[in-house]
């Protein structure tokens, strides 16, 4: 664990003393890996990101903390920031998301992640009544699915290769299936497992000219895609989602700051902490982090405690 200098506060810079902080197992595994190719360097930089991909690098974008010094509006706010993990930072006002009061803490460090979420159906068109499935079960495809799931009348099934993910699913509000036997016809599909064989699964449950929305980030190296067999001749449509730009069909009237304030009120379900399965204190992190971010380490977002506990 290193120790830096904090910079001088200016202007309406924030001190933020640190909650908790998230850690991705998806981003996050590729970033310690060393895996963000080459042409990706500048738009994989996290917001307030120090060195280099790819060593040595602190990155991160999950932080929740508490307002300790600035403008006086903003002290004692509970907030989110996109800034790597670390016990405190100073950093513009204009960079924090307040944390609404139904909105724990230790629950907010899902919002960049939501955040994604939100964007994905915006790029997808999701709408009620729809037949959705949505391919893998981390964090993201399973806010993708509790979002779907709140449509009026829609149908929706998540699909993974992961049999416990079932009660999961159950306790959020939508169907569980394994890839044998992932629903057909869908109306729209969303792939969130960053493998080929994922993504296999997800064209084969599309319909006739629906949409597949790519989520994952698969890093370095080629990925093969299913394109032969009867892709054409169904008409389908891939598209790609990426939270770096508000979708298409939103862009004209919303900007960042608007639409991480909707995904943040978006939180406030008490199911959704069943996606943090793991929490380590900060002063063992350098220690935990390279277990939980382990090639097939098991569990879904792991929250990175700041304060000791009693």
């Amino acid at each position: 664990m290193n120790e830096v200098p904090l910079p001088v506060p200016a202007g309406d810079d924030c001190l933020v003393t640190t909650l908790w902080s998230g850690l991705s197992r998806g981003t996050e595994r590729l970033v310690f890996e060393g895996r963000v190719p080459a042409s990706e360097h500048e738009r994989m930089r996290a917001p307030f990101q120090e060195g280099q991909f790819p060593f040595p690098v602190k990155y991160g974008y999950c932080a929740v903390g508490r307002v300790d010094a600035g403008p006086p509006e903003m002290l004692g706010r509970i907030v989110f920031c996109l800034h790597p993990h670390q016990d405190r930072f100073i950093v513009p006002l204009r960079s924090l998301t307040p944390v609404p009061d139904a909105v724990p803490a230790r629950r907010a460090i899902l919002a960049a992640n939501m955040e994604t979420a939100l964007n994905a159906h915006w790029d997808a068109g999701s709408g009620p009544a729809d037949r959705i499935v949505v391919v893998g079960g981390g964090v993201l495809g399973l806010l993708v699915a509790w979002l779907a799931a709140r449509l009026p009348g829609s149908e929706v099934t998540l699909v993974d290769i992961e049999p416990g993910r079932a009660a999961l699913a159950t306790a959020l509000g939508f169907a569980f299936a394994t890839p044998d036997a992932a629903p057909r016809d869908a109306d729209l599909v969303f792939h969130a497992s960053a493998t080929a064989a994922g993504l296999a699964t997800a064209v084969a449950a599309a319909g006739t000219e629906a949409r597949i929305v790519e989520l994952s980030w698969y890093g370095e190296g080629a990925v093969p895609a299913p394109l032969g067999g009867a892709f054409h001749a169904r008409r389908l449509q891939l598209i790609s989602s990426q939270v770096g730009m508000i979708a298409g069909s939103r862009r004209v009237r919303w900007d960042h700051a608007r639409r991480a304030l909707a995904a943040m009120a978006l939180l406030a379900d008490d199911r959704l902490d069943a996606l943090i399965t793991d929490e380590i204190a900060f002063r063992d992190a350098d220690r935990r982090v390279p277990e939980l971010l382990a090639a097939g380490a098991a569990g879904l977002t792991a929250a990175i405690c700041y304060e000791t506990r009693p």
